[in-house]
């Protein structure tokens, strides 16, 4: 197995840091100036046009026979996936001596087509859904949507061997068994109910492998895997079941990163190790480690009060108020605001932000169950 050496990558990772993209809130108005000044190793079309109009791109790069499809921001608002591309994009383009090899490699061995922000509309709303309010990811069936009609159209023109289906999670993932925060989880979707172990999934798992094997190395213990249930509509278990082999990348949370600007890093780094591995790789047989990672859990919260009084049926308790920090757009900003996710004894789920909330008034917290 070929991994690339993670001190070069560490020390090189600033130089290929896209700092023209940052926080949560990605739009197409923010990557398009970065699309017209692509190098001229890529070219770029426009594939089509999301349901209200906004154009959606296709990036190609590589003159390989291997064939990978990757696509980011398929829900509007998890963009850590498109300022990982945008850093490998950097990566191709720039001069990195330390690993010119590793880039040589794969644009000799893979033809490489990307896909930035398929669901532009829904990068306004800041939400999963699109202008229509489908969820791309379970319209692989009907295809409603203008967008999943592109993908679908590229996936069947295009038939790649491998795919890269980018996402991020919620903050409530931790790694099963630990304290920690999934900062990066995976997925080798099924391609049947019986979840069968077909070839196809033995080498999306192997890929998997490497990448988790990379990132052990410089966030142990904070990588977990998706349970692998069937979802007849979802995109990467249809288009694993069409012998595409399809693996999901979940970005999460990192202590304190709640721009995901520490994230989208390891999922650069995942990303580069994935499409190396396929570059290089004839053997496919390491697989079985995947059942190793751990599964992802729900017992992380971003915010824990301890002990807070609260009035319940006109009765005084106390009791633990866990907090999951989410998002929403208010006239046309990103805003955090504090959602309750968790109320009870919370004594065995994990925070790095635990308050002891036995002097607080509840009314000032400013909490929200929207």
């Amino acid at each position: 197995m070929n991994l690339i050496d993670i001190k070069t990558l560490e020390l090189l990772y600033q130089k290929n840091f896209e700092k023209n993209l940052k926080g949560r809130r990605i739009l197409f108005k923010d990557i398009e100036p970065l699309l017209q000044k692509l190098s001229s190793k890529f070219e770029k079309e426009i594939l089509g046009y999301s349901e209200n109009n906004i154009p959606i791109y296709k990036i190609s790069v590589g003159t390989g026979k291997i064939k990978i499809l990757i696509w980011s921001q398929m829900h509007g608002n998890e963009s850590s996936g498109t300022k990982a591309l945008f850093d490998f994009f950097n990566f191709i383009t720039n001069n990195n001596l330390e690993l010119s090899e590793i880039i040589e490699t794969i644009l000799a061995n893979c033809t490489i087509i990307v896909i930035p922000l398929l669901n532009p509309d829904g990068a306004i709303k800041f939400t999963r859904e699109n202008g229509n309010n489908i969820d791309l990811n379970r319209d692989a069936v009907k295809k409603e949507a203008k967008e999943s009609r592109l993908l679908r159209n590229v996936l069947d023109s295009f038939n790649p061997k491998f795919c890269f289906n980018l996402h991020d999670q919620r903050s409530i993932f931790n790694v099963e068994g630990t304290k920690n925060p999934a900062t990066i989880s995976f997925l080798a979707p099924s391609e049947d109910v019986e979840r069968t172990l077909t070839k196809g999934r033995e080498e999306t798992m192997s890929v998997i492998v490497a990448m988790n094997i990379l990132l052990q190395q410089v966030i142990p213990k904070q990588i977990g895997r998706y349970t692998d249930e069937f979802y007849p509509t979802a995109t990467g278990d249809n288009f694993q079941k069409l012998g595409h082999n399809t693996i999901l990348i979940e970005a999460g949370h990192f202590k304190d990163d709640y721009e995901r600007e520490i994230t989208r890093k390891y999922n650069f780094y995942a990303l580069l190790q994935g499409i190396y591995f396929i570059a290089t790789e004839i053997d496919y047989s390491n697989y079985k480690s995947y059942y190793e990672i751990p599964n992802n859990d729900t017992k992380f919260l971003d915010i824990i009060y301890k002990n807070i009084k609260i009035t319940e049926n006109n009765r005084n308790q106390i009791t633990d108020i866990g907090i999951q920090l989410k998002f929403k757009v208010i006239d046309n900003k990103l805003v955090m605001y504090k959602h309750i996710e968790k109320v009870g004894d919370l004594s065995d789920y994990y925070s790095y932000n635990y308050i002891s909330a036995e002097n607080l008034d509840i009314r000032e917290l400013e909490l929200s169950n929207s």
